[in-house]
């Protein structure tokens, strides 16, 4: 399961990479796609470490 998300985890960072290059958003544009929509992968990505967490304790 982990492997299987990491690999998801890497395609949708080059889904947004490729849709900056697609779009024409430039550095900045591209830059501002990986941070918006990066920032869910993030959440994601916490809220699992934080539920473990709160499973241990």
């Amino acid at each position: 399961m982990t492997v299987c998300l990491t690999g998801l985890i890497i395609f949708m960072g080059f889904i947004i990479w490729d849709l900056g290059k697609k779009s024409q958003a430039g550095k900045m544009g591209t830059a501002v796609l990986f941070l918006v929509l990066g920032f869910g992968v993030v959440g994601f990505i916490f809220k699992n470490v934080l539920v473990e967490f709160l499973v241990l304790k």
